[in-house]
């Protein structure tokens, strides 16, 4: 594909200050849309198992619009067909009004049917009928998730189902305990938006555009890994999808910005906050050090022993900015800062107000700092938590 000369250079900082605002952290929260509008704003939200303060797809509203109420997020996200669970970036919520978009995925995993599992004779079909008569299920309510203890052991009718779930005939209508639950499509899905009528054209312009949106502006590499499709898909239907080519100085690669995010310049209230390292803004690393020169990756899976910033390390989002990292815990009414790590003094402000606002969202009276990178300014940080918890609790 011939990418057409950019129309608009931008500097780093005010890409920088797009992709803020792009991703709801520049500027004043639409609190009247709330955890629904910061779904549709950033087009998909990924779930991951892991909870630490929270699971991640709590922690994304909450970074944008602060101490929402945790069931609250719940149930925005769940009630009243909203919203859906599949595979975009990796798992995750959509807004159930993109369902049409994802036909071509649902049509690519239904030309591979085997799935690298082996499925009895008659499970698929009965999982169906079971859904249908006694809908919605979790996998153990539909006769038992796993064959052994062993995760990666499906039974039959796990198989089945989560198959069912790809193809697009079931649908994830809820976690429960982090239990998918199934429900067949033609109950979950609105009537209108139940049909694979789009063509794959259609369909990834419609996400290669969404992309461009949420990021405000990215290359290639990064519209193509916001709903992980292949840089050819994103080839094919660029040019028509109402992105506009753009220059960022010092990427070095050729990009794309929504127009609507070139129309006025970001201003406004910056946001400060611990990030989920499932963030969108931060989930991509290679885009992450370009934008904010900030190296970053989740060490959860990492051994003990090698991990650098912790187990799960969250970024310290401030001024736009990323100026450290905490590691979290919690025991009883007391989050533990288990390992900081700071980007010098100026940053000990930021990271006491992050941590305080997060012990206030999840119920903690108290906060206990315990390593820091810089040793000296273990105490600092501790003494400005301190007065910043004090004057919380008043």
């Amino acid at each position: 594909m011939t990418t057409p000369p950019p129309a608009t250079d931008l500097s780093a900082d005010e890409a920088r200050r797009i992709v803020l605002r792009a991703q709801g952290f520049l500027g004043t929260p639409d609190r009247r849309a709330g955890v629904r509008g910061v779904l549709r704003h950033l087009g998909a939200v990924q779930l991951d198992t892991i909870s630490v303060l929270a699971r991640s797809h709590e922690l994304i509203p909450y970074a944008r619009l602060g101490a929402v109420g945790r069931k609250k997020v719940e149930s925005a996200y769940w009630t009243d067909r909203h919203a859906f669970e599949y595979w975009s970036h990796a798992a995750c919520i959509l807004p159930i009004e993109e369902w049409p978009h994802f036909a071509f995925r649902r049509r690519a995993y239904r030309s591979r049917p085997h799935w690298n599992h082996q499925l009895p004779d008659g499970t698929y079909d009965q999982v169906i009928k079971q859904l249908r008569t006694e809908g919605p299920l979790t996998a153990t309510e539909l006769g038992g998730a796993k064959k052994t203890s062993e995760w990666w052991d499906w039974s039959g009718t796990k198989v089945a189902v989560e198959r069912a779930l790809m193809y697009g005939e079931v649908v994830c209508v809820e976690r429960r305990g982090w239990k998918r639950v199934y429900d067949l499509a033609e109950r979950a899905v609105p009537a209108d938006l139940l049909h694979d009528e789009l063509d794959d054209t259609e369909c990834l312009r419609r996400l290669v555009r969404l992309a461009g949106q949420s990021l405000g502006v990215g290359t290639r590499a990064d519209i193509a890994d916001y709903h992980r499709l292949k840089g050819e898909q994103v080839d094919a239907v660029i040019a028509d999808s109402g992105l506009v080519p753009v220059t960022v100085e010092g990427w070095g690669k050729p990009a794309w910005a929504d127009p609507a995010a070139l129309e006025t310049p970001p201003r406004g209230r910056h946001r400060t906050t611990l990030l989920s390292p499932f963030d969108s803004l931060i989930w991509e690393r290679a885009r992450t050090e370009r934008i904010f020169g900030f190296t970053h990756r989740l060490e959860a899976y990492v051994p003990r022993p090698k991990r650098v910033y912790g187990y799960f390390a969250m970024p310290v989002l401030a001024g736009g900015r990323l100026v450290g990292r905490v590691d979290p815990a919690r025991e009883g009414s007391t989050l533990v800062a288990r390992q900081v790590t700071l980007d010098g003094p100026k940053a000990v402000p930021a990271v006491a107000q992050a941590l305080v606002e997060a012990a206030s969202w999840v119920d903690c009276t108290d906060i206990r700092v315990e390593r820091v990178d810089a040793p000296d300014l273990r105490e600092p940080l501790a003494k400005e938590v301190t007065g910043a918890l004090t004057t919380t609790l008043r």
